[in-house]
């Protein structure tokens, strides 16, 4: 595998900004890693962080670049800061940064396939939440999505003491009819109208994690609605072992094309 580290200037967020790239690559002398680089441009995971954490936490926290090296499969790694994976209202907009010009800007960096068929999104916590919710915003975009840990119930998730100043960065005060498209459940709602409520999703959470009734709440959601939801839980709270474990389920659902 390559990992490749960018610094690089977004339109979007007018600033610099930075993000980790995992590329296939075709090896047999890496001692207990053997890489598959298929074909002229990759299928690509968008890999989000969590609130607390950056673009190098995937690589730092779990085994992803050993997981994927016999995929063929790209995975970008972008900072999000503590934004929500939303056009905050104080702050950056990182919605339309992850969503329409870091795709672009990979493309022009990267073979990677500008295929919906090729592309994925996935994230643990904060990232589940934005993984989701740039997914059912933009199901054009993206084949599946995956959420590990997510923070479903965004809105009470939100009011807690310890997050309300992040949340007002991300989403101000919103009226009734914002809080609509910041909450997952109404997004989901959406998207089982649309032509693509087929998207497959994936979301998993630890019985012991603090975000386990949201995301069991969000699961009787989604089945109501019919979306080709997997979920998965088993005994954990909100760590690495768990997310290290469950992102190997994740990369084994993932639909990529054999």
């Amino acid at each position: 595998m390559a990992l490749i580290h960018c610094d690089f200037f977004s339109e979007s967020l007018g600033l610099s900004t930075s993000m980790y790239v995992i590329l296939p690559q075709k090896t047999q002398g890496q001692i207990g890693m053997t890489g598959i680089a298929k074909g002229d441009s990759f299928p690509v995971l968008y890999l989000l962080h969590g609130m607390s954490d950056d673009h190098s936490i995937w690589l730092r926290r779990t085994s992803i670049e050993r997981y994927v090296a016999p995929l063929s499969l790209a995975v970008v790694m972008p900072a999000a800061g503590r934004s929500f994976y939303a056009d905050m209202k104080h702050g950056y907009k990182y919605e339309t940064f992850i969503a329409k010009e870091l795709p672009s800007i990979v493309r022009s960096f990267f073979p990677i396939s500008s295929r919906r068929e090729d592309t994925f999104i996935a994230g643990l916590s904060m990232g589940g939440y934005g993984a989701f919710r740039l997914a059912m915003t933009y199901p054009e975009q993206y084949a599946a999505a995956a959420s590990l840990s997510g923070v479903m119930d965004v809105l009470n998730f939100a009011n807690r003491k310890e997050r309300m100043a992040d949340a007002f960065l991300a989403f101000g005060d919103p009226t009734a009819q914002e809080q609509k498209q910041i909450d997952i459940f109404s997004r989901a709602e959406e998207l089982s109208k649309q032509q693509y409520k087929n998207m497959p999703l994936y979301q998993c959470c630890g019985t012991e994690d603090f975000l386990y009734q949201g995301n069991v709440q969000f699961r009787d959601h989604a089945k109501t609605l019919k979306l080709d939801l997997t979920y998965e839980e088993e005994p954990g709270t909100h760590e690495w072992g768990f997310w290290d474990k469950k992102i190997q389920s994740v990369l084994h659902w993932l639909p990529l094309k054999k």
